[in-house]
């Protein structure tokens, strides 16, 4: 066996076993999930964020929601939306007050009572991510973190966090993305005949 396929083997083990530890927080999901159709079933929409490789999967997770995850599935849009708005949104804020207020600027401009801001960081530290969870807090909106490693300062600043317990940015974001879909899934299967 090749070093490439001894690699691959043992990375698609170390994969598995990260995702055969969710079973533990199973429980944080149903609640979360819940939490989502009850907020949208009032009027609420979902807020994404996240850096990076987080930032495209807070983007694929709106989006999905927003269109459909499964083509036989047709059902009117569920409102989302990730806060890493357009390159000049994104660039004007960080020129003009900070990087760490992209995600607080259309947070404030855009959150109203029954929404849910959704949070993606494989550290959990941020400052980004810590000072639009902080507003969240402040005024009263849900906010669940997909969070990885111990869960960082996130994990108490979160209404909900589901942590991946690894210390492997690969193996948190592909956990992330699976509890996205499944997430979304769920809420699908809910509001489907009745958004």
């Amino acid at each position: 066996m090749s070093k490439i396929e001894i690699d691959y083997k043992n990375q698609l083990e170390e994969n598995i076993k990260t995702h055969h530890d969710l079973y533990d927080i199973s429980v944080d999901v149903t609640e979360v999930i819940q939490t989502i159709k009850k907020k949208l079933k009032r009027g609420g929409k979902l807020l994404f964020c996240g850096n990076g490789g987080s930032a495209a999967d807070a983007q694929h997770l709106a989006a999905e929601f927003l269109v459909r995850l499964r083509p036989h599935i047709n059902r009117n849009p569920i409102p989302a939306l990730s806060l890493a708005q357009d390159t000049s949104t994104l660039t004007a804020c960080g020129n003009d007050f900070s990087f760490e207020d992209i995600f607080l600027r259309p947070f404030k401009a855009l959150a109203q009572k029954n929404d849910v801001l959704i949070c993606i960081s494989t550290s959990g530290n941020s400052k980004n991510i810590l000072k639009v969870l902080k507003e969240a807090n402040k005024i009263g909106i849900y906010s669940v973190s997909l969070l990885g490693k111990n869960g960082g300062k996130a994990k108490s600043l979160s209404s909900k966090s589901l942590i991946i317990p690894s210390n492997s940015t690969a193996r948190i974001q592909e956990c992330h993305i699976f509890l996205g879909h499944f997430i979304l899934e769920k809420v699908e299967d809910f509001l489907s005949l009745d958004i």
